[in-house]
């Protein structure tokens, strides 16, 4: 397991299909600022001033989704909510994305993913690097491909 809790597949997974989907409730910039005691790291962004994440304590566990990140990610996101298989995934493996998918802050990360080609920091507007956006493309939330100008 990359970092503390994880999840892993309970049986093999084909390529496309649906790995997970993010629940929460809608939380603005300024409500997740005052909630972030409760929110912790259950967030995700899903436009500039949007987020989707647990609304208080008892929320959180149901909202969390455990996908740890990897600079060689098995799952991407299909839109802003849906996390789907990059690639045929074993039974047991964990199911893991790169976090430049999905975020867009001025956050560091150290990376232990353990990949070949773990970039060791990961920043958390990677996104707008080039070379990640070619290789995640439509694996990239909706949000971040449309300020990376990949739709409209």
């Amino acid at each position: 397991m990359i970092h503390d809790l994880g999840l892993h597949a309970v049986e093999a997974i084909c390529h496309g299909e649906v790995v997970a989907v993010k629940g929460g409730r809608i939380l603005d910039r300024a409500e997740l600022a005052e909630s972030a005691h409760v929110v912790g790291d259950s967030d995700v962004q899903i436009t500039d001033d949007l987020y989707l994440a647990a609304a208080d304590a008892a929320d959180y566990e149901a909202v969390m989704l455990y996908l740890n990140h990897s600079c060689d990610p098995n799952a991407g996101v299909a839109g802003n909510v849906v996390f789907v298989a990059m690639r045929d995934i074993a039974a047991g493996e964990e199911l893991t994305i790169d976090y430049a998918m999905i975020d867009d802050h001025p956050g560091v990360l150290a990376c232990r993913c353990g990949a070949a080609n773990c970039r060791r920091v990961v920043f958390g507007q990677d996104w707008r690097r080039p070379d990640l956006q070619a290789r995640y493309g439509r694996y990239l939330s909706w949000y971040l491909q449309v300020k990376a100008g990949l739709v409209s």
